[in-house]
Parts: structure tokens; C-alpha cells; sequence
């Protein structure tokens, strides 16, 4: 036992603020831990890491077994004699204090009376007991050279010159002379380009209609008897839709035989109908009219695959 009466009590209270909040030393008092987060200083852009900062409390004396324990199982000795070992060491640390003397507990900060005969603790800052922060240590980064923006140069806008009123008069009619040779300009553009248009619509109906002539004419007999001989049903889903396209079907000198066929292709699921007379008389039949020339052209592909190989596509505008 009296090996153990000088032993030193830092040790085993710095390992334990390790893994407590709270580590009391009974008959001397309590050192308590905090955690803080990572600093920057203003001054020196030093960085420290997250740590647990020591305190001290006096005034927790109570013996809570933990510190005799730990020394009894380090030291392989029974409880009795850690407590027995404590004891001594803390009589001999308040009598080091009341002569006036500071007490050092080494990783862990210093203890000294103050005039009122309280202790006063000065924690150390170079010990980290946070086990989260292991291997992070105390670095100063250097101070980062941000460029000053420089203000913008100022754009002095030049002053607008005053023009006399009988001046502005003339700019004016100056003004309204270029816009009307303008307007005129647009004007004839836009006729000649609708010129343009209608005779390439012409022009693309007029040789639909001289193909489909060509084979009227081989066949001329079969405008003037009724159809009798049924064709095969063919389903389509075509939408009940007019436009200036449309896919003919025939061209009929009698309108008995136009209704005839329009009959026949609305039995046949077709939306057809009589869209009147073309330049040589004949009554015309349609499929189906469209708005656009891309739906034209689709259905029109179609029904020469499956219907009618000698069907063609017409342009027109129809009064309905």
C-alpha cells in the first residue's frame, strides 16, 4: 500500500474524460467536460477542430466510485485501497494549495486559490479529448487576395440636338413618304408571291387532271353504266373532315352514276361526297378532303395500296 501513496491521479482522470462527461476526484472536486464546435480566430485565420473543453467545479466532492474503481482495475488492487490512495493524494494536493503554490495536472490544465481561498482552474489547450476530432490538429490558413471590384466607368450619353418645329415638319413627311413606298413594296411582294402560289396549285391540278383524263378517256364507257358488281369491304378510319385536299375517286358524266359512287364508298366506310363539277363537265367524287397535305397524302397512299390504285390527289378551294 504505500507504494501507492504518492501516486499520481492525472493519468487515470485523463483517460477517463475520454468516454465521461464527468470524472469527480472525492473530497477535491469535479472536472467536467464540453464539447465546442470548430473555430476559426478573426485575427490569425487560425483553424481548431471540434474539442471537449475542461472545467472544474469545486463544489461536486461526492464520491460517484468511478475514478476508484478505474484505478482499481488498472493497479489490480481492491476498491478499499483506490479509495485509500485517493485520499492521500488529494490531502496532500490542498496542502500544496493553501502554501500558495499552483498544481499542474499534466494534458488537463492548473489549479491555483485565489484571494477568497476558491480554486481557480486554467484548462489546457493542447490536449483534445473528443475522439471524433482524433488526428485533426490546430492549422493557419493563409489569408485568401480577393480583387476589389472597380466601379464602373460612367457612359455619358451625348445631348440630343433641338430641332426647330417647321424642321420636324419636314423630317415628318420625309418619314411617311419612305413608309408608303414601303407599304407599296410589301404590297406588290405579297401579291406576287400569291401569284406564285396559285399557279403552282394550278399547275399541280392540271396535270392530275390531264393523268386522270388520259385514263377516263381509255375507259369513257364506264361513265355511262351503272356499277353492279360489288368491291370488296375495306375499313378505314377516316375522319368526317373538309379541307382544300382531296383524293379523288372518279369523274362521272352522268351525276346518276356520281351518286352512285359516293354510296358505294360511304358503305365502304369511306367519307365520301360530290365536290361539283370540274372543267369538262364531269361530276367529281372524293374520298375524303382534308386540311393539311401531309393527311392528305398519308390517307391517299393508303387507299391506292388497298382501294383504288388510280386515285390522285386535287388542290382546290370548295365553297361549302
Amino acid at each position: 500500500m504505500s507504494n501507492f501513496v504518492f501516486m499520481q491521479l492525472e493519468p487515470y482522470i485523463s483517460d477517463l474524460l475520454y468516454r465521461y462527461e464527468c470524472v469527480t476526484v472525492p473530497g477535491f472536486g469535479s472536472f467536467l467536460t464540453r464539447r465546442t464546435s470548430a473555430t476559426i480566430h478573426d485575427t490569425t485565420h487560425a483553424f481548431y477542430p471540434p474539442k471537449k473543453v475542461v472545467f472544474f467545479n469545486q463544489q461536486i466532492q461526492e464520491n460517484d466510485g468511478l475514478l476508484a474503481r478505474y484505478i482499481a482495475d488498472v493497479e489490480k488492487i481492491p476498491y478499499e485501497d483506490a479509495l485509500q490512495v485517493i485520499e492521500k493524494r488529494v490531502a496532500y494536493l490542498k496542502s500544496y494549495l493553501v502554501a500558495g503554490d499552483a498544481i499542474v495536472f499534466e494534458n488537463i490544465g492548473s489549479l491555483s486559490l485565489n484571494k477568497e481561498s476558491n480554486m481557480v482552474f486554467e484548462p489546457s489547450y493542447s490536449f483534445n479529448y473528443l475522439t471524433d476530432a482524433f488526428g485533426l490538429g490546430q492549422f493557419t490558413a493563409p489569408e485568401i487576395a480577393r480583387e476589389v471590384a472597380k466601379p464602373a466607368a460612367t457612359i455619358t450619353k451625348p445631348e440630343t440636338p433641338v430641332v426647330p418645329i417647321a424642321e420636324k415638319k419636314r423630317q415628318s413627311r420625309g418619314y411617311l413618304k419612305y413608309a408608303a413606298v414601303g407599304l407599296i413594296a410589301i404590297t406588290v411582294g405579297g401579291l406576287v408571291a400569291s401569284n406564285h402560289y396559285s399557279k403552282q396549285i394550278e399547275a399541280h391540278n392540271q396535270l392530275a387532271q390531264e393523268t386522270a383524263n388520259a385514263q377516263l378517256e381509255a375507259k369513257i364507257q364506264e361513265a355511262t353504266f351503272v356499277i353492279n358488281s360489288p368491291l370488296p369491304a375495306v375499313t378505314l378510319n377516316v375522319k368526317k373532315q373538309y379541307g382544300n385536299y382531296h383524293i379523288v375517286a372518279g369523274a362521272f358524266r352522268l351525276e346518276a352514276n356520281s351518286d352512285k359512287k359516293v354510296n358505294e364508298l360511304k358503305n365502304l366506310g369511306f367519307e365520301a361526297r360530290k365536290i361539283g363539277t370540274n372543267k369538262y363537265g364531269l361530276h367529281e367524287v372524293v374520298y375524303a378532303s382534308y386540311q393539311t397535305r401531309e393527311e392528305a397524302t398519308r390517307s391517299l397512299l393508303d387507299i391506292k395500296k388497298t382501294h383504288n390504285k388510280e386515285a390522285w390527289l386535287l388542290v382546290k378551294t370548295i365553297k361549302e
